[in-house]
C-alpha cells in the first residue's frame, strides 16, 4: 500500500515557516511517514535550516512521480527561484508568493499528485497585499475549488476538535447569522470530519451563545429558539450532537472524561480562547469541509522571533501527522 503524499509549504517567507519546516524534516521521521513535495522557494528552505541549524535532504524534479519516493521533492520552477524576502515584514512580494503556492498545491491535488497539503503559518495582511480579495484563506480555497458546500475553520488540539457556527465577523452580528440550519451543518461537518481523521463514532458537544445557556430565556432565547432546534436537526439528519451547554463549562465537561471528540461553538473566540489556553504550541488549524485535507498550525508567523532560531515546532508537527491521518 503506497504513503499519502503530502505538499509541504513552508509558508510566509518572512516569518518562522522555513525554521519550523525544518524541524520537521531533519531527522527523517516525517519522510518516513508520507512522500513529501516541497512548495517553496529553495532560498526559503536554505534559510530555514540556517536558523534552525537543522539540515535535511531534498531532490529537485520536474514533477511529482507515481509511487513512493524516500526524500522530500522540491518542484523546479517560478516558485523555487523565488527571492529576496525581508524577514519580519509584510510585504506584497511574499503575499504573492504565498497564493503561488496555494495554487500549485491546489493543482497538485486536481491533477492526483498529492493527496493533502500541509501549509506553515501564512500572514492575512500579506496575503491581501499580494492579490487575495478574500477575509481568508479558506474563503480563498473555498473559490478555487469551485466549491460551494458548508466549509469552516476546525481547531485541533491532538483529540478535541472544534468549529463554529460564525467565525470572522464582528460579535454585533452573531445573534443573527446563527440558524436552525447553520448549527445542523455545523454539527455534520464535524462529524464527518472527526470520521475522515478515523473516529469511528465521534460524540459532538455544542455550545450556548448567552451566559448560563441563556438562563431559560432570562438572557436571550437563541438556545431556546435557535440552537436547540438546530442540534435536533443534526439527529434527525443521523448526526448526534448533546447540547446546548453553557460556555463557561462545556470545555470542562469536554477535556474532563465525559468524552466527547468535538465542541461547537457559536463564535470565533469562544472556542479560540478555550483552545489556546489548554496548548497554544499544540494546536493545528483544518480547512474544514474541503475537498482536499488541509492543515496548518494554529499560531501565526511570530515575525518578532522570526530567524532567532527559537521557534516551537509541536504544532507543525502534529499538522503534518493529522494531514496524513486525514489523506490516508
Amino acid at each position: 500500500m503506497t504513503r499519502p503524499t503530502i505538499a509541504l509549504f513552508a509558508g510566509d517567507p518572512a516569518g518562522v515557516g522555513p525554521e519550523l519546516v525544518a524541524r520537521l524534516l531533519v531527522d527523517g521521521t516525517a519522510a518516513r511517514s508520507a512522500n513529501i513535495v516541497l512548495l517553496a522557494s529553495r532560498e526559503s528552505l536554505q534559510d530555514g535550516m540556517k536558523v534552525a541549524g537543522a539540515r535535511y535532504r531534498f531532490d529537485e524534479v520536474d514533477a511529482v512521480p507515481a509511487g513512493d519516493f524516500e526524500t522530500p521533492l522540491l518542484i523546479r520552477g517560478a516558485l523555487a527561484e523565488e527571492r529576496g524576502f525581508t524577514r519580519g515584514e509584510v510585504s506584497a512580494k511574499s503575499g504573492a508568493y504565498m497564493l503561488k503556492a496555494l495554487s500549485q498545491a491546489v493543482s497538485l491535488w486536481k491533477e492526483k499528485r498529492v493527496s493533502a497539503l500541509c501549509f506553515a503559518p501564512l500572514n492575512k495582511a500579506a496575503l491581501r497585499a499580494g492579490g487575495m480579495a478574500h477575509p481568508d484563506e479558506l474563503h480563498w480555497f473555498q473559490q478555487e475549488f469551485a466549491f460551494d458546500g458548508t466549509c469552516v475553520e476546525l481547531n485541533v488540539l491532538e483529540k478535541l476538535w472544534t468549529s463554529r457556527v460564525t467565525s470572522h465577523v464582528s460579535l454585533a452580528e452573531v445573534s443573527r447569522l446563527i440558524t436552525r440550519d447553520k448549527v445542523a451543518e455545523m454539527v455534520q461537518l464535524m462529524t464527518e470530519s472527526l470520521r475522515r481523521a478515523g473516529r469511528t463514532s465521534p460524540r459532538v458537544a455544542v455550545c450556548g451563545l448567552n451566559p448560563h445557556n441563556g438562563d431559560h430565556g432570562a438572557y436571550g432565547r437563541e438556545e431556546i429558539d435557535v440552537i436547540e432546534p438546530g442540534v435536533a436537526l443534526a439527529r434527525s439528519r443521523g448526526f448526534p450532537a448533546d447540547g446546548p451547554y453553557p460556555a463557561d463549562t462545556i470545555f470542562v465537561r469536554a477535556t474532563r472524561g465525559e468524552g466527547y471528540d468535538g465542541v461547537v461553538t457559536m463564535y470565533h473566540d469562544q472556542g479560540q480562547i478555550a483552545m489556546k489556553l489548554l496548548g497554544f504550541e499544540r494546536g493545528v488549524t483544518v480547512q474544514g469541509g474541503l475537498p482536499m485535507p488541509i492543515t496548518t498550525p494554529a499560531h501565526g508567523t511570530a515575525y518578532d522571533i522570526a530567524g532567532q532560531g527559537r521557534a516551537n515546532d509541536g504544532a507543525m508537527k502534529n499538522a503534518f501527522k493529522l494531514a496524513c491521518e486525514m489523506a490516508a
